[in-house]
Formats: structure tokens, C-alpha cells, sequence
């Protein structure tokens, strides 16, 4: 037992030690410039729902409700996000939770988001009151634009690419900021 105590407060201190020397090497204002950064995100922050329709096939479309949850954690350098899509029922259909952090070193943003059992890292651009991003999966490739309405409202639309086909509208919501 005392190996394993032992064994665990090196580990720790190892671990404080490796983020000490990790941030000692970074500049001074690197944290003030991310925060900064992550601001450009602010206009996201609360609790937004809405419609959303999703194309997964021909066919009917399916129409369910999107709610997004959207805070600041540590300090105002992360930005979690939230969604869920439910059915006219009450099910959830689909969830997913991402991050998104400013990386002052390479000038970009980056989202990683979670579904399934599955993640995603990519670079996300923030134009001023949107943001987009991309990936491609096989020969998909999947573009998400969001932006606010002149109403204030989330307007976000998903595109599919597959091949050298034109990209289809796979997801359209509009959500309204609840609070």
C-alpha cells in the first residue's frame, strides 16, 4: 500500500512539475491573449433553442428540437457547448458536447467535440457573430456555418459533400436564446 501511495504522489508532482515548466515556457501574457480571443465567443453564452431538420436520406426529413448550452470554464479559456436534439416526444436523439479553446502559439481556434463514443478535433474560424467549421470523413467532407440573424437568432446550416457531387443540406436550425 505504501508503494502505491508513493508511486501516486510522484505521479502528481511529476505532473505539477511538467505544467509549471509547460507554462514557464510559454510568454507572460499568453493566458490574457486567449482569453481575449475566447471573447470573440461571447455573443454564444446561454441557452439557445429551437428547430431543427436533419436529411440523413431521401426521404422524409427528421424534425426535432435542437437545444444548445453554451458556458465559460476556467476563467473564460474554454467554451463548452452543449446539444441535444429531441424528438416531439421528449427523446434524445442526438448529443454531443464540445470544447472550444484559443491557441495563442498557432493563431487558431479549436474544436473538439464529442458523439458516440467518437471525437472530433478541428480548427474552427470565427468570423465576427458566427463561426465555421469543417471535416471530412472517407470521401464526405461535412461544413457547419453558423451565424446570428439580424434578430439575434442561431442560424446554423450543415453541407455534405460526397465525391465530386454538390454539397446537400444535411441540417438547418434556428434557435432562439432562451436565457
Amino acid at each position: 500500500m505504501k508503494i502505491a501511495t508513493c508511486t501516486t504522489s510522484l505521479l502528481v508532482v511529476a505532473l505539477v512539475i511538467s505544467l509549471r515548466l509547460s507554462s514557464a515556457q510559454q510568454p507572460a501574457n499568453s493566458v490574457d491573449t486567449q482569453r481575449e480571443a475566447m471573447r470573440k465567443l461571447s455573443f454564444l453564452v446561454g441557452r439557445w433553442s429551437g428547430p431543427v431538420t436533419i436529411v440523413r436520406a431521401p426521404g422524409e426529413p427528421l424534425q426535432l428540437t435542437q437545444t444548445e448550452e453554451i458556458e465559460y470554464k476556467l476563467g473564460g479559456l474554454v467554451l463548452v457547448v452543449e446539444g441535444k436534439s429531441t424528438s416531439s416526444g421528449g427523446n434524445v436523439l442526438f448529443s454531443a458536447l464540445a470544447t472550444i479553446a484559443y491557441d495563442d502559439s498557432s493563431h487558431t481556434y479549436r474544436l473538439r467535440a464529442y458523439n458516440d463514443g467518437h471525437y472530433l478535433d478541428t480548427e474552427l474560424s470565427v468570423p465576427a457573430n458566427g463561426f465555421s467549421w469543417g471535416f471530412t470523413a472517407g470521401p464526405a467532407h461535412v461544413v457547419n456555418t453558423m451565424h446570428l440573424t439580424a434578430k439575434g437568432e442561431w442560424e446554423e446550416v450543415t453541407e455534405s459533400t460526397v465525391g465530386g457531387n454538390p454539397p446537400h443540406r444535411s441540417a438547418q436550425m434556428l434557435l432562439q436564446r432562451q436565457r
